[in-house]
C-alpha cells in the first residue's frame, strides 16, 4: 500500500507539471521580426500574402519557429523617414529588425552621408533596445553615374562591418532586371519574384534565429 501511496504522488505531481509546463510556454510572448522598410517590403502591387514579411512567416513556420513577422513597410519612405518612426515601432519590442531602406534614397539622388547617418542612427536605436538587426542592402540605378552607384552600394558593406550588423548583399539578387519577376514598373517584384526575395532574406535570417 505504501509503494501504491508513493506511485500515485509521483504521478499525480508529473501530471502537475505536465499541465504546468504547457501553460508556462504558453504564456511566453510570441518573438516579434519586424521587416521595416519600404514599398519593396510593403509589398506594393502584390497581395499582402505575396509580400515577402508574409512569406518568412510561412517559412519560419514550417522551419519550427514560432515568430511573428510584422510587416513595417512604408511605399515611398526614405531613411529619413524610417529614423522618424522607428521609435515608435520598436515598442513592439522585437527580437530582430530586418532593415531594408535606402532605395528610394537612391531614385531621388539624395546625399549618400545623410542616407548612412540616418541607417547608422536607426541600427543604434534598435541595439539599444536590444534587438538584433539584419541589414539589406540595395543598389542605385544609373541614373546619377557610376561614382554615386558605387558609393551607394559601399555604404551597406561600411556599415554592417562597422557596427557588427549581418549583410544581405542584395535584396533583389536574382530579381533585378529579369522582366519574368519584376512588375510593368521593373522595380517591384511580382509575386513569383518575392518567392526568391524571401531565400534570399532567410539565408542571412536563419543564423540570426
Amino acid at each position: 500500500m505504501q509503494t501504491i501511496s508513493k506511485l500515485s504522488n509521483f504521478t499525480l505531481v508529473g501530471l502537475f507539471l505536465s499541465i504546468l509546463i504547457p501553460m508556462t510556454t504558453f504564456g511566453e510572448p510570441q518573438p516579434i521580426i519586424l521587416a521595416f522598410g519600404d514599398s519593396l517590403t510593403a509589398g506594393f502591387g502584390v497581395g499582402i500574402e505575396e509580400s515577402y514579411p508574409s512569406r518568412l512567416e510561412e517559412l519560419l513556420k514550417k522551419n519550427g519557429f514560432p515568430h511573428k513577422v510584422i510587416n513595417a513597410g512604408v511605399s515611398g519612405d526614405t531613411t529619413a523617414g524610417g529614423l522618424r518612426r522607428i521609435n515608435w515601432l520598436m515598442k513592439q519590442n522585437p527580437q530582430i529588425v530586418i532593415l531594408e531602406l535606402g532605395a528610394n534614397d537612391a531614385l531621388r539622388g539624395l546625399p549618400i552621408p545623410a542616407m548612412e547617418s540616418n541607417l547608422s542612427d536607426i541600427i543604434e536605436i534598435c541595439k539599444k533596445q536590444n534587438s538584433k538587426v539584419l541589414l539589406v542592402g540595395m543598389k542605385a540605378p544609373p541614373n546619377y553615374g557610376e561614382e554615386y552607384s558605387k558609393e551607394f552600394e559601399k555604404t551597406f558593406q561600411k556599415l554592417a562591418k562597422k557596427l557588427k550588423t549581418p549583410l544581405v548583399p542584395f535584396l533583389l539578387e536574382g530579381v533585378a532586371a529579369k522582366r519574368e519577376y519584376n512588375q510593368g514598373d521593373g522595380i517591384h517584384p511580382t509575386s513569383e519574384g518575392y518567392k526568391i526575395v524571401v531565400k534570399t532574406v532567410w539565408e542571412y535570417l536563419k543564423p540570426m534565429l
